[in-house]
């Protein structure tokens, strides 16, 4: 089913009738069927033309219908967990046409984004949230006694976060008027769509049985030794086909597994819990890819897709020669690497196994590979109780997702001087996925933390022998580098340290010195040739290089740094409060990224906005060098 991915838009009759929810809830029931199909395909049209994330969204197509056919949104509150499953939704809600400028510079976000429509009721970027906001908005909807239905769509890998649980928890506690609904794509509990577990869904879900239950908790608790038989017996019956004890037990009202494919049990479902108070839960079993056969069989590899272009001419065909490795594989390799000579070795991810580069180690040395799933405060402690142990844990993590571990990165790991070595991916922006998952911030909320030695590498081979110099050290340790590929530098085979706290100089030059942390390497040099600037190549942003930056500061009139983290608080922040602290007056002008969160688009393009490019270096050092106007009318 649907084998190509048409380059060309499809015909969606009915699809084309529906521009927002209120005209889908006009269509007849029958014709919801027609309505997926249409979507499905026109799905597979858009993401073909523009990229981005494609799996997820056809698993959750008869679930997007089904919602905004039985809930009033956006009076009802939608909240999606996650957000690479909402693309039908953004479809449904207005934004048909703008789908060919997902992901690209002044189009839409491949996220739920507040600022862009009023379905889009909470902004998302990072996993396990849904719950958590969308009870936030049934308390509100409460004490505004406004009978607003809320619901939180969250899959089940985001289930595996902690604050997932404690937001049913509280849920529970609080009585909330909402609905979760547990969209669970593994195939393991696949045994449990059938019809024993259909038949008695559907029994659970019927206003009959739920007035008859309600009922009975009013009579039987008058006598306490016939209800408790009466919960245990259901509880018992529930948890023979279900895997609903649990939720039940948590205080949810719990419904399911159900074919999250099936149109008509959903909607018949979910009417009815829309009319049941309190917190529900519907589990329903979808697959990832649904409608487009090779995603079916390969969830992870069509996770997100590339944009697709037509086919060329044969005699067009050119086979694309590079040599340039990503960053994520340069990791890989140094893992199984240091792995080899090291048995200690732990390598941990939280849900990232395949972007970090982590599948061939993973495969190779399985007794020392631990993928935590979506729980990054667990696999940062995780780590840390490693290190006690005298193993030499490497958690590798992008750094958005870092930021969830904060706290433990400090209390767990640096407060004790652990030795655990972090693996920091994506730093930097991060082009189409927006502001939510670049890795603006690491340089600055690592920095202040004590014990912490923290390295920026400039290109493929040194990213290899930093790795391997922090992992060498004993006590936290970071390496930060960005997405995708690099320069191309030839990568050595040997796995060298280099000096702690140690730079180097690239080029001798006259007023000014350039200090670059990181990957913007290339475009210092070229600014560094056309200003004849001193270059050095930092490489550590903790610790500094004392001795060379007071070198530079004594025989430059101007510092100059690069970087791409935030200014506030990031490496060009770290130069001036050293020159500071040893009283020396040398102006420094820092390149970063500014105070705001930059929206998504292509990287470069995204850099050149930023001013993190060789000809705005060249204008603003010469700008800076230039004499003022009043100076040279002294002269």
């Amino acid at each position: 089913m649907f084998e190509e991915i048409p380059l060309s838009r499809p015909l969606t009759p009915l699809l084309d009738q529906v521009n927002n929810p209120a005209d889908l809830r006009q269509l007849e029931e029958k014709q919801l069927p027609q309505l997926a199909r249409e979507l499905r395909e026109f799905m597979l049209y858009s993401v073909g033309q523009t990229g981005g994330h494609f799996g997820a969204g056809l698993g959750v197509v008869e679930l997007t219908i089904a919602l905004h056919y039985c809930y009033n949104t956006p009076e009802d509150r939608l909240v999606w967990d996650v957000g690479h499953q909402t693309y039908p939704h953004k479809i449904l809600t207005g934004r048909r046409e703008q789908m060919l400028t997902m992901r690209q510079e002044d189009g839409l976000s491949g996220f739920p984004k507040r600022a862009e429509s009023q379905f889009d009721t909470f902004g998302v970027g990072h996993s396990s949230t849904s719950i958590s906001a969308a009870l936030g908005m049934a308390l509100g909807a409460e004490m505004d006694a406004s009978g607003r239905k809320n619901v939180a769509v969250i899959g089940d890998g985001a289930m595996t976060a902690g604050m997932a649980f404690e937001a049913l928890n509280h849920a529970a506690h609080a009585e909330a008027d909402m609905l979760v609904v547990l969209n669970d794509n593994n195939m393991s509990i696949s045994p449990n769509v059938g019809g024993l577990a259909n038949y008695f869904s559907k029994v659970w879900a019927s206003k009959l049985y739920t007035n008859f239950r309600e009922g009975s908790k009013k009579v039987l608790s008058k006598i306490p030794q016939a209800w408790e038989l009466a919960r245990k017996t259901e509880e018992h019956m529930k948890g023979m086909i279900s895997p609903g004890t649990l939720f039940e037990e948590l205080g949810f009202y719990y419904i399911g597994p159900i074919d999250g494919h099936d149109l008509e049990r959903l909607t018949h479902d979910l009417r009815n819990l829309r009319s049941l108070p309190g917190p529900k839960l519907l589990h329903i079993i979808t697959r990832k890819g649904k409608g487009f056969a090779p995603a079916e069989a390969d969830p992870v590899g069509y996770h997100a897709l590339n944009k697709i272009e037509p086919k060329p001419k044969v005699q067009d065909v050119q086979p694309k020669k590079t040599t340039k490795k990503k960053y994520q594989d340069v990791f890989g390799d140094w893992l199984c690497d240091m792995a080899e000579v090291d048995e200690k070795l732990v390598g941990i991810t939280p849900a990232m196994c395949e972007g970090s580069g982590m599948v061939d180690f993973a495969q190779r040395f399985p007794e020392r590979f631990q993928d935590v799933a979506i729980a990054e405060q667990h696999a940062v402690t995780l780590g840390a109780g490693l290190a006690c142990e005298g193993q030499k844990p490497v958690v590798a993590i992008y750094s958005t997702f870092l930021q969830r571990a904060y706290d433990q990165l400090i209390h767990d790991v640096a407060i004790q001087n652990l030795d655990v070595t972090f693996a920091i991916d994506r730093a930097g922006l991060v082009g189409e996925d927006g502001p939510t998952h670049a890795g603006s911030f690491d340089l600055s909320f690592m920095r202040c933390i004590p014990n912490m030695v923290i390295a920026a590498p400039s290109d493929e081979n040194e990213c290899r022998q930093l790795l391997t110099t922090a992992y060498q050290f004993e006590g936290p340790s970071a390496v930060r580098y960005p997405r995708g590929t690099g320069p191309g530098a030839a990568i050595e085979t040997e796995l060298n340290a280099l000096p702690i706290g140690k730079g180097v100089m690239k080029r001798q030059g006259q007023r000014v010195a350039i200090l670059n942390f990181g990957t913007l390497l290339a475009e210092a040099e070229i600014a560094a040739e056309q200003v004849n600037a001193s270059l050095c190549d930092m490489r550590f942003v903790k610790p500094l290089d004392i001795e060379l930056l007071i070198e530079v500061a004594s025989r430059h009139e101007l510092l100059v740094t690069v970087e791409e983290n935030c200014i506030a608080g990031g490496a060009g922040s770290a130069v001036m409060e050293a020159l500071a602290a040893r009283g020396l007056t040398t102006p420094v002008m820092p390149f970063g990224l500014p105070d705001d969160f930059i929206d998504h688009g292509k990287h470069g393009d995204l850099l050149t906005a930023a001013g993190l490019h060789s000809a705005n270096f060249v204008k603003q050092i010469e700008q800076r060098l230039a004499p003022s106007p009043k100076a040279s009318n002294q002269a």
